[in-house]
């Protein structure tokens, strides 16, 4: 029996997809699109325009010519936003030129059609995506019309600013500039709103598929040593029977006590199982069904050693079990470890070595410590054929994972001679409890 599989889902199929564009902090400004383009057109073309019509309010030789390439320099403002507002400024530059002409002035300075450059400069705080471009944007336009209020005398260009028109001037490329940049500011407030919550939501999917995944290592855990120790103490139980069936009926009879008891519990466990997969991973399994209308899970402890020992013995080993742990020391999923490995242990040992071998289990308490250890002699007549067949090995791995899930060590092999053994060390309740009150 397959664990079961995690159905795919459009978010688990797109959970490595890179994040789009953070939203706008506005719903106008979140438009996408054909919408998204027309108005984004529509607002170069309106910037353009006003540029346009204010140079041919001017009478002078060159302003309608510097207003025209103002304009179609905002035209690519969106995407070329640093060069346009170099271009800008340049033409702006040989504007002051032209007006600064000792015969006669081409261009008339300042001009209206200079708001261009506050265009551009809003643009390039917009959408930069470094943090000093904003700053080297406004102060470059600053520094520009205070360049015209003292002039270069050396070249023969004599100021044309005066002190009032400067810090108007000066406020309105602050109000602009204040503006652009709180735009900028909660537009990347915004994108970065949006990559917490993707990456939030990638972590939320990545941390199901992990949960699944180690529920379906434990399901298929708990499968294996259900049905591969029920199903080899039965299998020898059933040819033990039919053996005896006619020389020994009392014999038989009670060896088909034990499948049928075997059988039970199997079922039990695989009801418990079930429910898990039908309902969610239980708290504990002392505790009852989440509804109240269920049967009590049946609680596995320590003392379940000695059933499984006894239905061994039932099989045809011979098997010694030493339990030295004090009562209380073990926090149930430490009990149901230690039985699920003895189990398995016993399960191997029917299976590879068969009836007439020696086990001997030991699980004692140091330290904080719970040791359990298995040896079997490999003294059986199966001579390491198998009931079973061919084992893939998936009962070593279990307990390794059983174990390493708990914080314990494991081992396990074959000894000098015949047999096998495996050793495992889990960190107790009681030990984790003084580690974390020696801490605090």
């Amino acid at each position: 029996m397959k664990a079961p599989l995690i159905p795919r889902t459009p978010a688990a199929s797109t959970a490595l997809a890179p994040p789009g564009p953070g939203p706008a902090p506005s719903a106008w400004l979140t438009l996408s699109g054909r919408p998204g383009r027309v108005v984004a057109l529509a607002c170069d073309l309106g910037m353009a325009l006003v540029v346009l019509v204010a140079g041919k309010y001017y009478g002078a030789e060159y302003d309608l010519v510097l207003g025209t390439l103002m304009a179609l320099c905002l035209l690519a403002r969106r995407r070329f936003p640093g060069t346009v507002l170099t271009a800008v400024l340049a033409l702006s530059v040989g504007q002051f030129l032209l007006y600064d002409l000792p015969e006669l002035p081409l261009a008339s300075a300042p001009a209206t059609y200079d708001v261009a450059a506050l265009f551009a400069m809003m643009s390039v705080v917009h959408h930069s995506r470094t943090t000093w471009m904003p700053y080297l944007a406004g102060g470059v336009v600053l520094l520009v019309p205070a360049a015209g209020t003292v002039g270069m005398p050396a070249l023969g260009f004599e100021p044309f600013i005066d002190l009032d028109a400067l810090l108007i001037l000066w406020g309105l490329t602050l109000t602009v500039w204040l503006t652009a940049f709180a735009l900028h500011t909660r537009r990347l407030y915004a994108e970065s709103q949006a990559a917490r919550a993707w990456h939030a939501e990638r972590e939320q999917e990545q941390r199901v598929r992990l949960a699944a995944t180690r529920e379906r290592a434990e399901i298929a855990r708990e499968l294996h040593d259900v049905v591969a120790h029920s199903l080899a103490v039965m299998i020898l139980q059933a040819d033990g029977a039919g053996s005896v069936l006619r020389k020994s009926p009392d014999l038989a009879q009670s060896a088909l006590k034990t499948i049928a008891a075997t059988g039970r519990d199997a079922i039990d466990d695989m009801h418990r199982i079930v429910r898990v997969l039908r309902e969610g991973n239980p708290d504990s399994d002392s505790e009852p069904d989440s509804d109240g209308g269920g049967p009590p899970r049946r609680l596995i402890t320590l003392d379940e050693i000695e059933v499984v020992a006894e239905r061994a013995r039932a099989a045809g080993l011979t098997v010694d079990v030493s339990v030295r742990v004090g009562e209380g020391r073990l926090a149930p999923a430490e009990e149901m470890t230690a039985f699920r490995i003895v189990q398995e242990c016993l399960t191997n040992v029917l299976r590879h070595a068969g009836a007439g071998a020696g086990v001997d289990i030991r699980l004692s308490e140091e330290r904080g410590t719970l040791l359990i250890g298995v040896v079997d002699d490999g003294a059986g007549t199966l001579a390491g054929h198998g009931v079973g067949g061919h084992s893939g090995g998936n009962g070593l791995v279990g307990m390794r994972e059983r174990v390493e899930l708990a914080g314990g060590s494991f081992e396990a092999g074959p000894r000098l001679g015949s047999g096998w053994q495996v050793r495992a060390s889990i960190p107790t309740r009681a030990n984790q409890e003084q580690e974390q009150a020696g801490a605090k």
